[in-house]
């Protein structure tokens, strides 16, 4: 297919297209957003709807070279569009420069823009996972964007586990991979059982009424706050904000008291997708270069288990940047503020062989 024909699959393809949205940033190009309607998509588990919706931001015009940006679970695109994450990546001389860069950043399935059980589904909607995920990413970037190769997919957290992902199933499709925040092997220790917990906090709530509930539960919102506490923020970081009790009181029942508008089945789903997340058996067949990048004090991911090392070394081309723990770090949260990392990837990246699109 040639490029006007991919161009104009695209255009009939795309419910809507460049729409600008609101954005704090002034050193970068607007963001632009966009929804893809993904028909007859075939979940993991057999099921399947006749169509999907799938959100999605794109900075930079389509000619720069294609990064694909994925975010956090219960995250979204404009999640990624803070002055901590874009503002230190996408303005003029920075490493992903929008003036050379077309960034794509998708609101994962279940989030966002894109379709999910708070539509009217509920708990009928299918139980997708990271597979099912990827795929939704996967079809908006060939079908929705009419791409055939990226320059790098970059995730964080969950959307680090969906980079690890990319890499073993369009193994020839990008040249460079960035996951951070995230592990390529089976979800597992204590990184599950909290995430069991979460989940469970929903599914055992009376008020849930097996989804079908007429106002919003209340457990998975206390839930929520202690799932972000013991599994994110750096322990530094905690001592330095609450060396007292009295401060630790006072930073709990600010977080119990803020705004929280989740719904508990989207909320559930994205949390429950992860249950069978393993590339490991799988990650030989990565080709791209890849450049993990993990923070010493991830309290998901951590360092001393020696997993990544590991890993690691089944892949010829991969190394590994970890963030020294200190205050200024955020534990599982840090890889979140690129100001840590920005300088180690704009020195990687251009030395990443460009590979030809369709190339195994």
């Amino acid at each position: 297919m040639d490029m006007v024909s991919r161009s104009l699959r695209a255009a009939f393809l795309l419910l809507a297209v460049c729409l600008p949205i609101a954005t704090a940033a002034a050193d970068y190009p607007a963001p632009k957003q966009g929804v893809f309607v993904a028909k007859d998509f075939r979940f993991s588990t057999g099921e399947s709807l006749p169509e999907i919706k799938l959100g999605y931001v794109t900075v930079g015009d389509p000619s720069g070279e294609p990064v694909l940006i994925l975010h956090g679970t219960y995250g979204s695109a404009a999640s990624m569009l803070s002055p901590a994450f874009a503002g230190e990546l996408f303005g003029p001389g920075q490493a992903l420069d929008a003036s050379k860069y077309f960034i794509i950043l998708p609101d994962s399935l279940g989030v966002g823009q894109s379709s999910k059980p708070s539509d009217g589904l509920r708990a009928k909607f299918p139980r997708y996972n990271y597979e099912d995920l990827v795929e939704a990413q996967y079809r908006l970037v060939t079908e929705g964007l009419g791409l055939r190769h990226l320059r790098l997919v970059l995730g964080n957290s969950m959307g680090g586990m969906h980079g690890w992902l990319w890499g073993v199933k369009y193994p020839g499709f990008m040249d460079a991979i960035v996951p951070m925040a995230s592990q390529p092997t089976e979800m597992s220790s204590r990184n599950w059982m909290m995430r069991r917990m979460i989940i469970d906090a929903v599914r055992n709530d009376p008020e849930w009424k097996g989804g079908d509930y007429s106002t919003q539960p209340t457990a998975f919102r206390v839930a929520n706050v202690f799932f972000g506490i013991a599994t994110s923020g750096g322990t530094l970081a905690y001592q330095q904000m609450a060396p007292t009790r009295e401060a630790a009181d006072k930073l709990l029942d600010g977080r119990l008291k803020a705004p929280f508008d989740a719904d508990a089945n989207d909320f559930l789903y994205q949390w429950d997708a992860s249950r069978d997340y393993n590339p490991a058996p799988r990650l030989g067949s990565i080709k791209a270069a890849v450049l993990a990048i993990n923070s010493a004090d991830d309290e998901r991911n951590p360092p001393e288990t020696g997993v990544m090392e590991r890993e690691l070394k089944r892949l010829p081309n991969a190394k590994l940047l970890l963030i020294p723990a200190s205050a200024e770090t955020r534990g599982h949260g840090t890889t979140g503020m690129a100001k840590f990392w920005a300088k180690d990837l704009a020195a990687w990246l251009p030395t990443v062989p460009r590979r030809p699109a369709g190339a195994e």
